[in-house]
């Protein structure tokens, strides 16, 4: 799992039938001291985030285990959405 920081929504009028219904997001990856790392990405939400909300998501494979028994053609997914983290004793905020 990666932490990231949702910054936009997609809409696309075309797209595969396994992503009818879903809400694709902007995802921009965060490091453990919640600045940006690495390129943003679109991922597909199962948890009802919004944009400014700091999430984990997961890649490969696992994208699309939170949807089944439903098949989801995705390699990014948003599992979890962040409230806070700690490192290094400092607590950072989540949303």
């Amino acid at each position: 799992m990666q932490l990231a920081r949702v910054s936009g929504t997609v809409v696309a009028t075309r797209k595969d039938p396994g992503l009818h219904g879903l809400k694709l997001l902007v995802l921009q990856p965060l490091g453990p001291d919640g600045h940006p790392s690495g390129a943003s990405l679109v991922g597909v939400d199962s948890v009802g985030a919004g944009v400014g909300e700091t999430v984990f998501f997961v890649r490969g494979r696992e994208a699309s285990f939170p949807f089944l028994p439903r098949r989801v053609p995705t390699d990014a997914a948003i599992v979890a959405s962040v409230d806070s983290w700690f490192t290094d004793d400092t607590p950072r905020a989540g949303s």
